[in-house]
């Protein structure tokens, strides 16, 4: 019995102890909260508040989005090539699910390697005339990734100015000595090549497309210079893989420069699918050795079997035929045709994102609002996304779009432009 109310005691003092530490932490909370709220209020202020729409149907040209009961057309998704609910790909999914199971439950060299996981990077390296591939779980993984297992304090690296987030902080992962250069600046990066001298190894970082304003970076030349002052290339092709190009090899293909790149990075959640995952390919030398030391591949899930089968489906029908890749250039083509003799200013070139440059944060966000009461799904980008004073509306252009899907949205551009002052 005493033994009893001896820990009865001992429970209750604990409980006490705990109630004062839990009054302590919530003032600490509260002045957390308060300066989160400030901050976000001041987003609010600003006009650069990012409100996520919620889609109530699967990934389409048409979906449905809540508290609209009405079919919208989405003109915003990364699904290039409309295959993110492709019958085919999604039966895939299905049968690996029954065969594979839902996850692996582990990383890659513990027990986390299916044969379908080596069939997809069998098939990666083979699309881009590579020797070998390794999966990540996104290609923010695989850039996170790659510059700290192949490079050290021996080495240099040479990045865009305006390289994607997860190619920034990949790098400021890895030891090498940094250089930057002014956006697809050859003689800038030139210049810094010159500077820097003598290194073990070095690397030239840059996207293939550039996500926010559809442009391309100078590869043939970045080329040109990389085997003058004995540098390596390499090139995330996010925004390029399956669809850019005549058959869809991405920004190599595009300036006919075949094989160039040393390295490639890029993602299966785009045109390749739209689920999830991202691959390095390349020389089976880095290939091992990422998968040695690589962070991310060695303590993260393998890529769901699902996932990876539908991937698979997808580079089984893209190494069959070319002509989704010719129709969203043909959709591309017409959008920005039509948009441009409308009077609006669309940046990029020659590429399925048609950014509808606009400057204006609220005006934007204005304009995306309206589109949606018209049924054409779009979103407007502001800062931090993009810089300030360069706000817009980013279109991008599916295979999956019909010319009557494009010239719908082209209409309802133009009569919201009008009302907005924004073309004459």
């Amino acid at each position: 019995m005493l033994r009893s109310a001896n820990f009865l005691w001992k429970t209750s003092a604990a409980c006490r102890a705990g109630s004062v530490t839990s009054v302590r932490s919530s003032h600490a909370q509260a002045d957390f909260r308060r300066l989160l709220q400030e901050q976000l209020n001041n987003i609010k202020v600003a006009g650069t508040w990012k409100a996520e729409r919620i889609i109530t149907s699967k990934q389409g040209v048409e979906i449905s989005v809540h508290g609209s009961s009405k079919k919208i057309l989405n003109f915003c998704a990364n699904n290039y090539l409309g295959l993110s609910s492709h019958p085919e790909v999604v039966d895939a999914g299905k049968k690996a699910l029954d065969e594979f199971g839902a996850g692996l439950s582990s990383v890659r060299f513990i027990c986390g390697t299916q044969s379908i996981h080596k069939k997809l990077e069998r098939q990666i390296s083979e699309f881009h005339g590579r020797e070998d591939a390794i999966l990540y779980p996104s290609c923010f993984d695989a850039n996170a990734g790659l510059f700290e297992a192949m490079l050290g304090p021996e080495d240099a690296i040479f990045s865009d100015e305006l390289n994607h987030a997860s190619i920034i902080d990949g790098i400021r992962l890895c030891k090498a000595k940094k250089y930057r250069y002014k956006h697809r600046d050859l003689s800038d990066l030139e210049n810094l090549l010159k500077e820097a001298g003598d290194f073990r190894t070095k690397l030239i970082v840059t996207d293939g497309v550039f996500s926010m304003d559809g442009n391309v970076a100078p590869l043939k030349a970045i080329c040109d210079v990389a085997e003058k002052y004995n540098a390596l290339t390499f090139i995330d092709e996010c925004h390029a893989t399956g669809f850019f190009g005549k058959t869809g090899r991405g920004t190599e293909e595009f300036f006919g420069i075949d094989g160039k790149v040393d390295i490639i990075n890029s993602t299966l959640g785009k045109a390749l699918g739209g689920a999830a995952g991202g691959y390095t390919t390349g020389p089976k030398e880095l290939i091992d050795l990422l998968r040695q030391k690589s962070r991310p591949y060695l303590f993260s899930n393998s890529l769901p079997p699902p996932v990876v089968a539908c991937a698979s489906k997808v580079f089984d029908l893209l190494l069959s035929s070319s002509e989704l890749c010719e129709k969203v250039a043909a959709g591309t083509a017409r959008f920005r045709s039509a948009m441009t003799k409308a009077g609006f200013t669309i940046a990029g070139e020659q590429h399925p994102i048609c950014p509808v440059m606009l400057g204006d944060a609220r005006l934007a966000s204005q304009f995306a609002d309206k589109m949606l009461f018209e049924g054409i799904y779009v979103i407007g980008f502001s800062y931090p996304v993009v810089p300030q004073g360069k706000a817009r509306i980013r279109v991008q252009i599916s295979s999956a779009h019909s010319n009557e899907d494009i010239d719908r949205a082209v209409d309802a551009f133009i009569r919201i432009g009008k009302e907005l002052k924004v073309i004459s």
